[in-house]
């Protein structure tokens, strides 16, 4: 038997296996499954009297709530493509995005509504309706004022057909729109639901902005097998430790970034977090210390990284322990923590050279991680040169380079155009990162590129120091050396006071941290 593969199983289960429990929390709301189900049917209704038809894209523009998860569900279930769009972008970029992907619809919230008018100027034909009722323009209380939709016949779903459309700039700062499938959703989500553990009792916050790379598999996970979900409208550490405090919560997902602010807060110790079970780290590269740190912090909490592209729905790979697997000792075990860990189920995992041949698993060759699965996107929507370039032979080229060992564990060395050649020698900034954020004063450090007229590129280290902590140059330049070969030690340390530029999720984003040093350079790192 063939039944079609799309999240919307994911919803109908949750509302027939659920329908009294609360299923969503958002900033003092409270939805059972079944009311849950309702208003996504209601929404997706109201997508189609106002003319949403298969193919059209719907974008939303918010943070973290109740709306923009229902959307996940509404979008599909009315035959569009949901397309989340990022908060933190600017008008200008917004603008490049919508005029690409052309949707038919825009929800935002009144947060968004300066940026709202001046889009209204530059893409016309789209219809931006506020999640809020404004008292001025369609509203999504209007557009919901319609019966509920049921949920299709899944005999009449077509599995391929795209249901999600991200954009990202991934290091380049050139927006590209990924497309997942209804097929790759759904079989990540059964994935996610196979390689956690879990139960129907725990409570997941969603910390991780909804906008980001499918929000990292959670929503359909967290919603198929009826997890109550928490909304975290905007990262704050002492929100979060609220919420985990109120809704006694149990998993939370967090970039390394995220985790560093969370043990930095002064005020974490008045909340009770003694619910937390498990903490999923992702997004970058994490760093035994950073696992060490976060297992004292949250003791009794399972502490495991992962790594992942929105190119795959996202997750490639988790560090989860095998019965097989033992250690020498903890220094040991946490490395094994911090790194990326063995291929996800439904994806296979490869480790190439230039000339795509698989490098030795010695665990210390580096080659390119390249992937096929269950969960890998389409393609880049209207972008068929740049599929062409990244799906090669039906293998999706990462751009991360990484080594493996005997045992396929994966650990991250850097991303392609990451990587610093000094005097011929290839330096990786994580590597670099990861001996410098070991300091006790460092909040948090980026390495990069910068040029050199003897060397031709020399590691350059940004850096912001923990509040009231002062150290010197030399001070950082001894510790780092004390981690790695002399010939990686960054040339210059940068030490400012304001935070380092951060895409959606915290990311540090490098490339704008490169510019300073390459403006007017012949040469330039496209990253």
């Amino acid at each position: 038997m063939h039944v079609p593969l799309t999240p919307l199983r994911c919803l109908s289960r949750a509302v027939d296996l659920y329908p009294s429990k609360i299923g969503v929390v958002s900033e003092g709301s409270r939805y059972s499954y079944a009311e849950f189900g309702n208003r996504s049917r209601r929404m997706a209704g109201g997508f189609v009297a106002a003319g949403v038809v298969d193919g059209d894209r719907i974008g939303v523009l918010s943070f973290n709530n109740n709306v923009l998860l229902e959307s996940y569900y509404a979008v599909p279930l009315a035959g569009g493509i949901v397309m989340p769009l990022n908060v933190r972008l600017q008008p200008s970029e917004l603008e490049v995005i919508l005029k690409h992907a052309q949707p038919r619809i825009v929800l935002y919230e009144q947060a968004f509504s300066a940026v709202v008018e001046q889009l209204l100027a530059t893409v016309p034909g789209c219809n931006f309706i506020s999640i809020e009722d404004s008292g001025r323009g369609p509203t999504l209380s209007s557009l919901m004022a319609v019966e509920p939709i049921p949920l299709p016949d899944l005999m009449s779903i077509d599995e391929t057909s795209i249901a999600e459309l991200f954009y990202t700039s991934g290091s380049t700062g050139i927006p590209k729109g990924i497309m997942l499938s209804h097929r790759a959703l759904y079989l990540h989500a059964l994935s996610l639901a196979g390689s956690l553990d879990h139960s129907d009792s725990q409570v997941i916050l969603h910390t991780i902005p909804l906008f980001h790379a499918n929000g990292w598999g959670f929503p359909q996970f967290a919603t198929m097998c009826g997890l109550k979900q928490v909304m975290v409208r905007r990262f704050d550490p002492p929100t979060v430790f609220r919420l985990i405090e109120q809704e006694r919560a149990t998993i939370m997902i967090v970039v390394p970034t995220m985790a560093a602010a969370l043990m930095s807060c002064p005020d974490h110790s008045r909340f009770d977090v003694s619910s937390l079970e498990h903490v999923i780290i992702g997004g970058a590269a994490a760093s035994p210390e950073l696992i060490g740190a976060l297992e004292a912090f949250f003791p009794g909490t399972t502490i495991r990284a992962g790594y992942g592209l929105t190119e795959t729905a996202p997750v490639i790979s988790t560090a989860r322990p095998k019965s097989t697997l033992t250690f020498a000792n903890e220094d040991e075990r946490r490395r094994f923590t911090a790194s990326a860990g063995w291929p996800f189920l439904g994806v296979e995992v490869r480790v190439v050279d230039g000339s795509g041949v698989d490098v030795p698993q010695d665990g210390s060759t580096v080659g390119e991680i390249i992937v096929r699965g269950d969960n890998v996107m389409d393609g880049y929507y209207q972008a068929p040169v740049l599929t062409h370039d990244a799906i090669v032979d039906g293998w999706l080229h990462t751009g991360d380079l990484a080594v493996w060992n005997e045992d396929r564990c994966l650990r991250i060395v850097d991303r392609k155009k990451d990587v610093i050649i000094s005097g011929g020698e290839n330096i990786a900034s994580i590597e670099v990162e990861h001996a410098i954020q070991a300091h006790p004063d460092v909040a948090e450090c980026a390495v990069v590129a910068a040029p050199d007229a003897q060397w031709g590129e020399i590691p350059v280290a940004i850096i912001v120091l923990r509040e009231n902590r002062t150290v010197t140059e030399e001070q950082l330049l001894e510790w780092t050396g004390k981690y790695i070969a002399r010939f990686k030690l960054p040339r210059q340390f940068v030490i400012q006071k304001e935070a380092l530029p951060k895409g959606g999720t915290g990311k540090i984003l490098k490339y704008q941290l490169r510019e300073q040093f390459w403006i007017g350079k012949e040469k330039r790192i496209q990253g």
